[in-house]
């Protein structure tokens, strides 16, 4: 197994080793400048990552449209910068280097390389910089090869995608990767449970799936994700051990469907995925962790004739786990921990006035059984944390016309999170006096990207 995993990135390396040689070669350009088209035709409100149905479009087939074949640089940048006030100051300082409230930093300094290659083989690599941990480390990742081709006059898109981070690919921002809230920050605390599929994987793993993309309305994705040996996410900036190392391949599926509805477009969806993890990397005990993620999600869109856009994204997922592996590591075999289960809702709603000023309401809620054996910190047991944030933000030049030409674009805004439950209760959840609502979040943000 340890030969067919350095066969495997060995091949996936060289093909992304390719991308970016010919694309410096044959002067592959970022996606606006590739496009001719001002930020808003892709995202709404004028600035990423929420697609607009022409985004979604351009993602699936590729990233490979093109406005004509002139020179254009393929290289991206992105910062993002913030200033993060809690109700009351937390226990510990979030991080090193960072006191208990009212901290500002910059979160990250991304670099890209984006862009298509001829009409069948496109896609982006990021690298960031962490402003909080204080240190590099590969980013997103997602490199596609695609060709078209029509049925009963029906289009049919077909392609790959090589990616780093399960629901990366995707083109909606129903999954966890592009999901709200778009920015964060590490210094905000967060609830002690999530669901493995909820970015526990991203940048831990290596996937390849298949999809087709059939008349604009039916979406089907399979494929798998395994793990890069232990040096090799090292080098590239992520912890080998966290969450640890999959046994073999971990099956992934997707299946959307989108139609026009209400002059808008909504879509409805399934998706899965079983993950086989050995914690830490740990296989002397010869258990696994067993993690089955099932989930439904939905969206709707609509462009109003004035310009203002509506957007509502959904989605549940239900985690079975059958954690063997992490009972036998924490000296209780058998315990309650070898068969649990995590739920996990998200409902947000967005409206964005001329794509230029836009307000956001967030809804999460996670929650499950009490469980002695995985979270003993929280008074109750449970993992049960829900509430709400609110976003209102500013793009002034989603529309294109940026004073520092048409690569430059910025989002500022302001978020607010309000927990009604955290780490298993509203009031005491730690048995320390500490109450769900000290936890309440102000963030104030700069995004800007060139």
């Amino acid at each position: 197994m340890q030969v067919l995993r350095r066969i495997r990135f060995t091949a996936v390396m060289a093909v992304a080793a390719l991308f970016v040689s010919a694309g410096s070669a044959m002067a592959v350009p970022a996606f606006a400048v590739q496009t001719n088209k001002a930020c808003q035709a892709c995202h709404v409100g004028g600035f990423g990552p929420q697609l607009t149905p022409y985004g979604r479009e351009f993602k699936l087939h590729g990233y490979t449209e093109r406005a004509n074949d002139a020179f254009t640089l393929p290289f991206s940048a992105m910062a993002v910068a913030s200033y993060v006030n809690t109700q009351k100051n937390q226990a510990e300082p979030p991080a090193e280097h960072f006191s208990t409230n009212n901290n500002a930093a910059v979160d990250q300094v991304s670099l890209f390389l984006a862009g298509g290659l001829g009409s069948h083989f496109g896609g982006f690599v990021q690298t960031t910089y962490d402003g909080v941990a204080r240190a590099w480390t590969w980013d997103n990742l997602d490199l596609r090869a695609v060709t078209v081709t029509h049925v009963k006059d029906k289009e049919v898109v077909l392609g790959l995608s090589f990616n780093n981070s399960p629901s990366v690919q995707d083109a909606w921002n129903t999954l966890p990767a592009w999901g709200f809230p778009f920015t964060s920050s590490a210094l905000a605390p967060s609830p002690s449970a999530s669901p493995l599929f909820v970015g526990g994987l991203a940048q831990e793993t290596l996937g390849l799936t298949a999809y087709t993309w059939i008349d604009s309305t039916y979406y089907l994705e399979l494929g798998g994700y395994w793990s890069p040996g232990a040096s090799t996410l090292h080098r590239l900036g992520a912890d080998p051990l966290d969450p640890g190392d999959i046994d073999g391949i971990a099956p992934y599926g997707r299946l959307a469907y989108q139609r026009t509805l209400a002059d808008g477009k909504v879509e409805v969806g399934v998706f899965g995925m079983r993950t086989d993890l050995h914690p830490g990397r740990d296989r002397d005990s010869g258990a696994i962790d067993r993690y089955t993620d099932l989930g439904l999600d939905a969206s709707y869109q609509k462009a109003r004739d004035n310009g203002d856009v509506i957007a509502v994204d959904a989605r549940y997922l239900h985690e079975r786990q059958a954690l063997n592996a992490t009972c036998i590591l924490a000296a209780t075999p058998g315990g309650d921990c070898t068969g649990t289960h995590l739920q996990d809702l998200r409902l947000d709603a967005s409206y964005y006035w001329r794509d230029k000023i836009g307000a956001t309401v967030g809804l999460f809620d996670t929650w499950g059984p009490a469980n002695p054996d995985l979270f003993p910190d929280n008074r109750t047991f449970k993992p049960e944390s829900s509430g709400v944030t609110l976003q209102l933000d500013a793009t002034p030049w989603g529309g294109g016309k940026s004073p520092l030409g048409p690569r430059f674009n910025m989002r500022v805004g302001v978020q607010y999170t309000i927990y009604e439950r955290f780490n298993g209760a509203s009031k005491n959840f730690d048995g320390a006096g500490a109450n769900a609502s000290d936890n309440n979040t102000l963030r104030i943000f700069a995004w800007a990207a060139y």
